[in-house]
């Protein structure tokens, strides 16, 4: 009975430290530059978001200061014919593929209007088509990009309707 005693704390021991090792790993993954609070991401201030509506022209790499590692962006033709940039998030949690959206997809971009090299962009919040879909890549309330959350908090914020 003492083996088993002793067993079963070992067993518990190990899961709890694989446990918070897992935690620390996941905190101190390397974001690239894509970090919260990190010099990219206060350029994103939730007060100053606006929208616009366009058709979406495809999808671009952007490293958007140098030393970040890369990301990806949407390119979105807006009413007077001009292309926009939108930033989505580094490319380990952007894939153009998964996004839902396509080439020739009229889309309405929320996010905020940055200068970043001397260029006007937009670092996108979301990304909706139709009265339907979206693609949301930071909270609308405080600005959070959803590469940052934890599964916990991003599987409960995907899990919800939409705002």
């Amino acid at each position: 009975m003492k083996q088993k005693n002793i067993q079963l704390a070992a067993i518990t021991f190990f899961m709890i430290l694989l446990s918070a090792l897992s935690a620390i790993s996941e905190e101190k993954q390397d974001m690239g530059g894509w970090e919260r609070n990190g010099k990219y991401d206060k350029l994103y201030v939730p007060s100053e978001r606006d929208s616009f509506k366009g058709i979406l022209t495809g999808f671009k790499e952007i490293v958007p200061y140098p030393g970040m590692s890369p990301g990806v962006a949407a390119l979105v033709k807006d009413p007077d014919g001009d292309t926009v940039l939108v930033h989505l998030g580094p490319k380990f949690f952007v894939n153009p593929d998964d996004t839902g959206l396509k080439k020739g997809d009229m889309v309405k971009v929320k996010g905020v209007w940055v200068e970043i090299n001397n260029e006007d962009v937009v670092i996108a919040s979301k990304l909706s088509k139709g009265d339907f879909f979206e693609y949301k890549v930071r909270l609308t309330s405080d600005g959070k990009p959803f590469w940052t959350m934890s599964k916990e908090e991003l599987e409960k914020e995907r899990s919800q309707k939409r705002e």
